[in-house]
């Protein structure tokens, strides 16, 4: 457990902890969950799946608090009409019409005692971001469907306690899939996706001696495997002189939820 503050939550303690309902190319969703808060990330699961999972802490869709929207594709946001525009936070052109508080990069705003800050990614869709979350003492930052890793967000996104980012695909695997020879040169451009070793250059870059945990996310069902991507980022790890056993690093899964940081069942 970590040293903040405490609450009890049905049978769960905890200050921040997150559930990656489901992460890849088939849809993600992402809840955060802090004393008073509770955050959806993304939502490109349909929201029966989201509301079977919130069951599991005692929540229900009503007591979700913002939706972040990361961008624009079907991946990562359908069925936004659930939720009030009231409710919705993204950057300007990524929800249509008037469905959205429209947010800016690096500007941070309140959600009861969270502090969310949006940040840059690059990605073919429109103002593509990732989100830093903090509460208390405690930060989270999630990254995904970027084609590169964008140094300029570092001083913005430096040492947090969790670090969710894309670890998409092994090249060599990519390179001998079936697919056409257009998607592949678009997931490996800088408008794509992270590969392994550029993912594990990029936690480098971003974690800190406050950093608790890395989760790997967004892996290619195709073009990765769990076992690719941790042996790639300690390959990178050792590569840069940096002990990767401080670190509860994992995959997250299109299928399995995975549960992090300060939780305790």
């Amino acid at each position: 457990m970590g040293s903040g503050d405490e609450r009890h939550c049905g049978r769960i303690i905890f200050t921040m902890f997150f559930d990656i309902i489901n992460s890849g190319s088939k849809g993600n969703a992402t809840l955060v969950f802090t004393k008073d808060a509770t955050i959806l990330i993304d939502m490109g699961i349909p929201i029966k799946v989201i509301e079977d999972e919130l069951n599991k802490f005692n929540k229900s869709i009503t007591d979700i608090d913002a939706v972040l929207i990361t961008h624009n594709h079907a991946d990562h946001y359908r069925n936004i009409k659930t939720f009030s525009p009231k409710k919705m936070y993204s950057l300007e052109g990524t929800i249509p019409g008037s469905l959205s508080n429209v947010i800016d990069i690096f500007k941070p705003f309140k959600i009861k005692d969270v502090e969310i800050t949006s940040f840059p990614t690059s990605h073919d869709a429109t103002n593509p971001c990732g989100y830093l979350l903090k509460s208390e003492e405690e930060t989270l930052v999630y990254m995904t469907d970027t084609g590169t890793y964008l140094s300029s967000n570092t001083p913005y996104i430096k040492n947090p306690t969790y670090l969710i980012i894309e670890s998409n695909h092994d090249i060599q695997k990519l390179l001998h899939t079936n697919r056409p020879m257009e998607l592949i040169q678009r997931i490996m451009s800088d408008y794509g996706h992270l590969c392994n070793e550029d993912s594990a250059f990029a936690a480098i870059e971003i974690i800190g001696d406050k950093t608790k945990e890395i989760v790997l996310a967004h892996l290619s069902e195709e073009a990765n495997t769990p076992e690719l991507a941790l042996e790639a980022y300690k390959k990178v790890f050792e590569y840069a002189g940096v002990n990767i056993n401080k670190y509860k690093v994992r995959c997250a899964n299109q299928h399995i939820p995975l549960i992090g940081g300060d939780y305790e069942n």
